[in-house]
């Protein structure tokens, strides 16, 4: 039986989410953290019937805490599996894919390498912005939460519900600085290709061009 629950995510979510999991089971111990030290103080005894889940978090967790949780330990990645990693929506706008989606896998060492419970899939708008294809991702990965509600709070071993795995590039922060570093000799649909998917200062990182030690940082055209 889980009897306790460690919810990884931001303090937006805690409330939203902790309800939602006291709606099946209102005796559920359920420790709301957003970052490793948080994680690191609960009590390592109270684990060993316990679950992580982590939502739209960009929290790494190292091998030793996961290995405390012996009812699992969960993630709700924001993008599909073709996209492990980091900022998978900006990526996946850059390489102007039609269809995107949102992952239910359990967390390994390696990110974004466990073993898939569950994916939904989505169709990219035409001219959607990140902001827009980020608000779509987000609205799915809350359903998905929703969907395996039920079952984190209760049952102590998950099946899977689907037979995909992950594939495509790990992303990371590098990843998404290395996308900003514009060369002086970029072609305009290749300029525009990363304005378009890396141009909002998302993060604090905004597509620079360095000219002579001298770094001009670049921002999207104004819009009427």
């Amino acid at each position: 039986m889980v009897e306790g629950l460690a919810l990884l995510t931001e303090a937006a979510e805690q409330v939203a989410l902790s309800r939602m999991l006291r709606s099946f089971r209102p005796d559920l111990a359920i420790w709301p953290v957003s970052d490793i030290e948080e994680l690191r103080s609960i009590d390592a005894s109270v684990l060993r019937n316990a679950r992580l889940v982590a939502f739209a978090s960009g929290i790494i967790v190292p091998a030793d805490l996961l290995a405390r949780f012996g009812r699992g330990a969960y993630n709700f990645h924001p993008g599909p599996p073709n996209y492990p990693g980091w900022a998978p929506a900006h990526f996946a706008l850059y390489d102007r894919v039609e269809t995107f989606g949102v992952t239910f896998h359990a967390m390994a060492e390696r990110v974004d390498s466990g073993a898939i419970l569950d994916v939904v899939s989505f169709p990219i708008p035409q001219g959607c912005t990140i902001m827009r294809l980020g608000e779509l991702a987000y609205a799915h990965l809350l359903q998905l939460f929703e969907v395996w509600a039920e079952a984190l709070a209760c049952e102590t071993l998950l099946m899977p519900r689907c037979a995909l795995s992950w594939s495509g590039r790990t992303n990371t922060r590098r990843s998404y600085r290395q996308a900003c570093d514009i060369p002086l000799d970029i072609s305009r649909d290749e300029l525009w290709r990363r304005m378009r998917a890396f141009g909002g200062n998302h993060y604090g990182i905004a597509p620079a061009i360095n000219l002579h030690g001298v770094t001009f940082r670049a921002s999207p055209p104004e819009t009427t």
